[in-house]
This record gives C-alpha cells, structure tokens and sequence, in this order.
C-alpha cells in the first residue's frame, strides 16, 4: 500500500497560478527574514568568539562560548517549542525576535561583563527553538503541500549559503567592523526580522485551542506519543537524527587538517565542504523529474549514501580528497530535506510546534553527542583519519537499519494524520 499525504492549500497558493515561490508574498516576507537572520547568526558566533578570546586568551572559555550558541536549544526546544501551539505563529515570531534584537543589543555594550554576556548568550539561545518551531509549523499553511517541500529546499540553500558566507568572509568583516559593532548588527537584523514578519505575514488563530488548556508537561508527553505511536513519524525522525554521525568530521576538522599536513586555510574548506554538497545535493533533488514519492522512496539509500563516503577515511585521505567525501556525503545529506517536510506533513497542524521542537531538540543532542564522542575517541585511538571512518561504519549499520524500518512504514496501513488546520 503506497502511503499518501493529503495536499493543505492556503488561500494564497490557492490564487498563485505560478510554482514560483518568491511571488508569493508571505513566503518571500519569511524567506527574506531568515536569510539576513542567517548571516547576523554567522557574524554574531565569529564575533563572540574573538570577543572572549581577546579578553582570556583562553580557548577553552571561547569553545565553551561558541557551545552556548547551541545547547540552549536542548531545553528550549522541549519546553518552550510548544509556544508556537498555544499561541497565533505570527506572534511567536515576532515576540521571539523583539527579545532576542533586546538581548544581543545588550550584549553588543562595550565593556559587558564575560559573565554577564553568558547569561545574556543563554537567555538569547532560548528563543530561538519556538521561533523555529512556530516558522517551520506555519511554512506549510502558506505553501500548501504541493510547495511546502520546494520551501524547505530553499531555507535549506539559504542556511547552507550563509554558513558558507559566514565561513569566507565572517572573520575578515569582524575584524573590519570590531566585535560590538557585528553583535550590534546581529541585533539590528532581529529588529528587521520581527518588522518584516509583523507586516508582511498575515495574523492567523492558533491551530487547535484544545492544545491551550493541556499543561506544559502533558503537551511535551503528547507529542512525544504522537512520534511513537505513528511508525512513518519514528522512521523519520531517526533519519533525521543520523546527523550524529555525518556531523563528526566538522568537530575534527582541525585535528584532522593537521594530521593530513593541511594548513589553517585548509579547515576552512573542509568546514565549507560538506554546506556546499548540500545545496548541490538539494538542486538536483528539487529537479522537476524527480517526483515525491521517488524523493520519499530515495531517503534510504540516499541515508546509507550520506555515511558511505567517510569509511574511506581509513585509507588516510590528503586534504584534497577529503574534501570531495564531504562534499559527496552533503549531497546524499539532501535527504534530509524530504525527510523533514514529511515529517510536518504527517503531523496535526495543531502539534506541529511541540513535535517539531521534539525532534529538533533530539538532533541537536545527537549532533553534540557525536561530536564529543568523536574527540574522545580521537583522543584515545591518536588519530582523526581512523574515528571518521569508524564513524562512517557506525553511520551507514544504523542507517541502514533505519532505511528499512522507513520502507515497513511507508507500506504498512496507518491513519493519514489529518493535516488540515
């Protein structure tokens, strides 16, 4: 039995006769938001980190700095994603915005205590899980279905392109416009996010008012049993989590450069490498002649193809070549993108926010899980070549349990979730 997700049309996809998305306002409005938020992130984590470097010379305390851009998203991502459910999107958003564009602003004061400005770092984190989690449930009612995934695929490039930017070009801006004035930027561009969403996308109810009068607690055990109870939305979010593995050459790729007889230019491009095999990776995905359920049937193989090309980490790679594994494993990371709008499309638009921030919340954990236990690892065995590869064996084992355990699902006879808001 072939499984079908049923089409959500909005009222603008409704009279947009063309499949081009950027006529379509509301989705240009929130495209052009994250884009520019996307680079004030970049520049914002650059300049923290030469911030706390100048002011320690420690570069334990500019590690455990740059950490604090992500780990917040742990607990935000379980107890707070659940905002964007309780509360109209549009809301969430803008609020989201307006204290992250506070926060920072006070960050970007000379003269902040270290202390202080972790304090301030965490608080900032925090929001940004239901700001996500409220844009990723509200990205589907503005496309419809028929579009939803072409949107994911090009938020995705977006992102993609503003690491690669960021990487280039961050460091030299930083140090061109002083640390204060890139945090001052970050904040100025969260104020321009919250001013474009608030005018450009239109006010909608809350999804379900039935998720409002659940406690905090009982909503986080619903949407966990939601993703355990539907063995489709469990085969995703495992895809998803496979990042673990892929994940673990960008936490060694200085260890690993230095090993190969690289030079410090030669991180930067391994960093780069894989953000790019993912925008290519997701260009020929998005080609017309690739339909959903054959980029649905692919999200196995193409799982299996993301972990394959570190195994040959083994046979101690040069720089070079490493650099072309990456790549190759970001363009079977593209899978990611299919697997994620399912994901929302198989979810009630009324738990969409608290079960996307679950899994989120759960991919992040996994990426900083496989990161730390691949400097362990390194640690202990002497060499960044033999973990990467033994992290590609891991890898492609699950991913090729978690491939099947996708195409039991996708045949089996369970429920459509409804999808309608």
């Amino acid at each position: 039995m072939t499984e079908r997700i049923p089409d959500e049309i909005s009222p603008e996809s409704k009279d947009c006769k063309s499949d081009n998305l950027i006529r379509l306002s509301e989705f240009r409005t929130l495209w052009a938001a994250y884009a520019q938020s996307v680079l004030g992130d970049q520049l914002a984590r650059v300049a923290l980190s030469l911030l706390v470097f100048e002011r320690t010379e420690s570069a334990g305390w500019t590690a455990a700095t740059y950490a604090l851009t992500t780990l917040p998203a742990l607990l935000s991502g379980v107890l707070l994603s659940g905002l964007a459910d309780r509360f109209p999107r549009r809301t969430v958003m803008v609020g989201c915005d307006l204290v992250r564009a506070a926060l920072v602003g006070l960050m970007a004061l000379p003269g902040t205590p270290l202390p202080l400005l972790a304090g301030l770092l965490v608080l900032a984190q925090l929001a940004e899980a239901p700001f996500g989690a409220a844009q990723g449930a509200l990205l589907p009612t503005v496309l419809g279905e028929r579009r939803y995934e072409r949107g994911q695929r090009v938020m995705l490039i977006t992102h993609q392109a503003g690491q690669l930017v960021g990487f280039a070009g961050g460091g030299v801006l930083v140090v061109w416009l002083g640390s204060h004035l890139s945090l001052g930027l970050n904040a100025a561009s969260f104020l321009l996010s919250a001013s474009l969403i608030r005018f450009g996308v239109k006010a909608r109810p809350i999804a379900s008012d039935d998720v409002r009068q659940k406690r905090l607690h009982m909503q986080v055990r619903s949407g966990a049993a939601l993703i355990w109870a539907d063995p489709r939305l469990r085969a995703l979010v495992a895809l998803g989590w496979l990042a673990g593995f892929i994940v673990l050459p960008e936490g060694l790729a200085a260890p690993f450069a230095d090993e190969a007889g690289g030079g410090g230019a030669s991180v930067g491009l391994l960093l780069a490498a894989h953000p790019a095999g993912m925008v290519l990776g997701a260009a020929l995905l998005g080609r017309a002649s690739v339909g959903d359920e054959w980029r649905r049937k692919l999200l196995g193989p193409l799982a299996v193809g993301a972990n394959l090309p570190l195994l040959l980490y083994w046979t101690g790679p040069g720089v070079a070549v490493a650099v072309l594994l990456l790549m190759a494993s970001g363009v079977c990371s593209a899978y990611q993108i299919t697997a994620g709008a399912t994901f929302v499309l198989l979810t009630p638009a009324g738990q969409r926010g608290q079960v996307l921030g679950l899994a989120r919340s759960g991919l992040t954990a996994m990426q900083g899980i496989g990161v730390a236990a691949g400097g362990l690892a390194a640690e202990l065995s002497g060499s960044s070549s033999d973990t990467i590869g033994g992290a590609g064996l891991l890898g492609t084992l699950c991913a090729i349990l978690v491939a099947f355990a996708w195409s039991r699902a996708r045949g089996t006879g369970a429920g459509t979730i409804p999808l309608r808001a």
